[in-house]
């Protein structure tokens, strides 16, 4: 076959990098100025909580009106990051330019008075809000639109973790299971990467977590080598990690459900979710389950936090499980914030669980739960795979001579497949089942729902069958 070579299609596709090149750098400065406002204001939020404890119990009227709020003027804006998610799938009316500022309002909100949520969804939320303006400044078109959304979630994703490639990769990843779109590759990358820089260059750092333990596996003789054993410990910790984020994302929209049936108002529902929160704060006697939980309380040393599960006595056997109870009530009661962070938590404290219980390094278990729980529930195992290669990357050179991202891979994957068709995102479709078993749907949302038929047409028959039993008996 003759060589063939058009310098016209490489001049297309150069022209087609620059332009994208040029409307994403954009887009990653307005995202990145967002963000690192945004996080301003959750530090202020949150050292001011810190210091006045008695704004917890505003906790409900803040709910309330949080509420208020969304009703007057966010009702289009209610579905968060699914009504983003849609507006990839399906480009229709857009993605209003008023989620970003409601959605920090009500996140910041939230966080002063002491609900448990996190921060993701608040960055993709305004990352999504401000491509969606560009994208009708710029008059683009819907696959266009497509595209920039896209590179608004990576911008958000990237510039509020610090971790430009996995944003860039989320993007791609959480719009269907099993699927990745690489159209948008190019805008995803430099949005979450100026967004990144942008956020750094107003002066905001973001956590560092270290694996010390593996640090000091590698600088043995047979470090290239993989521990059989530890990695089987890892598999197994992979299925708890994967059935606790199919735990959460359930017990999240189940909440939520159960409420929209039996409470009628919006504003009542916050009320009660805030009730719930304060009530479980007064049994535990803790306020650890607060906030992002990123970071402790001066006020009170040896509280349980991200950080402290990196450590064997930094969490309780149960500290996975109140934090995602809190989470569970805080987000499906209305208030606003995001679900990774806590997430991070969760499978920290678990891993930290499950580490002592196998004999297992508690640092590594700890890391391994922070991305592989957070992977499960949003379906993106290659994204919060390298998450935990940005994020942990920086405990040293010898760190991945240890076997980490090995390890890393193992834990991520299989809490990905145990996790089955569930997770925080109703409106990411399902591209490819995770096995043929999985009856493929177009979104998770109609999955759920026809398990919920499916389920109560089970129920139905048994009680037919029950009535049927008894009219056949002895007359």
């Amino acid at each position: 076959m003759a060589f063939r070579f058009k310098p016209q299609d490489q001049l297309a596709l150069g022209l087609h990098a620059l332009r994208w090149l040029a409307i994403a750098a954009v887009l990653g400065g307005l995202i990145g100025s967002a963000v690192a406002l945004f996080l301003w204001s959750l530090d202020l939020a949150t050292t001011t909580r810190w210091n006045h404890p008695a704004l917890l119990y505003f906790l409900p009227l803040a709910g309330i009106a949080v509420a208020l709020l969304y009703q007057a003027w966010g009702k289009s804006v209610e579905a968060g990051n699914n009504l983003i998610v849609d507006e990839i799938h399906a480009p229709g009316g857009g993605v209003p330019a008023r989620m970003g500022p409601l959605v920090l309002i009500g996140t910041v909100i939230t966080h002063l008075f002491g609900g448990s949520a996190g921060r993701e969804g608040t960055a993709v939320q305004m990352g999504g809000s401000l491509a969606s303006w560009l994208a009708r400044l710029l008059r683009l078109n819907s696959n266009d639109v497509r595209i920039l959304l896209m590179a608004g979630v990576a911008g958000g994703f990237g510039a509020v973790f610090g971790t430009p490639l996995t944003g860039a990769i989320f993007a791609m990843e959480v719009l269907a299971i099993g699927k990745m779109s690489y159209e948008s590759m190019i805008p995803c990358l430099v949005a979450a990467i100026v967004g990144d820089q942008t956020t750094k260059a107003w002066g905001l750092e973001h956590s560092v977590y270290r694996v010390s333990s593996m640090l000091h596996a590698a600088v043995t003789p047979d470090a290239m080598r993989l521990d059989w054993l530890l990695a089987g410990k890892v598999a197994v910790a992979a299925v708890a990690f994967g059935l606790v984020a199919l735990l959460f994302a359930e017990l999240t929209h189940g909440l939520h459900a159960l409420q929209l049936r039996w409470i009628k108002h919006a504003w009542l529902r916050a009320a009660v979710g805030a009730l719930l929160v304060i009530l479980l704060v007064w049994l535990l006697g803790t306020r650890d389950y607060l906030g992002l939980g990123v970071s402790a309380d001066p006020h009170t040393p040896g509280a349980v936090t991200i950080q402290s599960c990196f450590h064997a006595d930094g969490a309780t056997s149960w500290s996975w499980w109140w934090k995602l109870l809190f989470t569970a009530i805080t987000l499906s009661a209305g208030f606003k914030g995001g679900e990774v962070t806590p997430l991070f938590f969760i499978g920290a404290a678990l891993g930290n669980t499950i580490a002592q219980v196998c004999g297992a390094p508690v640092d590594l278990f700890a890391a391994l739960g922070f991305v592989a729980v957070f992977g499960a529930a949003t379906n993106t195992p290659l994204a919060c795979t390298i998450m935990g290669i940005e994020l942990f990357g920086a405990s040293g050179p010898g760190l991945f001579e240890s076997g980490f991202v090995v390890y890393l891979a193992i834990a991520c994957f299989v809490a990905y497949l145990m996790s089955g068709h569930s997770g925080i995102y109703l409106s990411q479709q399902i591209g490819t089942p995770k096995h043929h078993s999985l009856a493929g749907d177009d979104s998770l949302r109609a999955a759920r729902q026809k398990k919920g038929s499916a389920a109560a047409e089970t129920s139905n028959q048994r009680r037919k069958r029950r009535r049927e039993k008894k009219s056949d008996g002895p007359k």
